[in-house]
């Protein structure tokens, strides 16, 4: 029973994923991963360190800067020195990358709705309640 659960959890997030993977591509030109970092960045207005993003995204620090370099590139991140630590840097967002986290969030939200519709909302609510259970077991 339990590699059945383990295995359906798997495909449902997998089945989910993909359809948001191949939204942000071509809707908005941009990748999941980068919709990750931009999360987490929004989340922390004051900016982020390097391994605290990676930490956050369970990724490698080597991931994690590819992808803020790219958003970099765009304009949508800083990265500055941390006064605290010269080996370590601060990622923030810039009002543009705020501004298109919101149109990207927004998105995303609407395409995880749609992916769920036919799940009715007592139903979302009770898996939820058991996936909350679930993670505590695992903590």
């Amino acid at each position: 029973m339990d590699l059945r659960v383990w295995v359906r959890l798997l495909g449902c997030a997998k089945v989910i994923e993909k359809r948001l993977r191949r939204n942000f591509e071509d809707q908005f030109q941009t990748t999941l991963p980068r919709f990750d970092v931009m999360a987490s960045l929004a989340r922390e207005p004051e900016g982020m360190r390097m391994g605290a993003l990676s930490r956050a995204l369970l990724v490698s620090n080597g991931n994690v800067t590819s992808i803020v370099r790219q958003l970099q590139d765009q304009g949508l991140v800083v990265s500055k020195p941390d006064p605290e630590d010269a080996r370590s840097a601060i990622v923030s967002m810039t009002e543009a990358g705020n501004a298109r986290f919101q149109e990207l969030a927004t998105a995303h939200h609407g395409w995880v709705r749609e992916a769920l519709k036919g799940f009715p909302p007592e139903q979302q609510r009770q898996l939820l309640d058991l996936l909350i259970q679930l993670k505590s077991t695992l903590s």
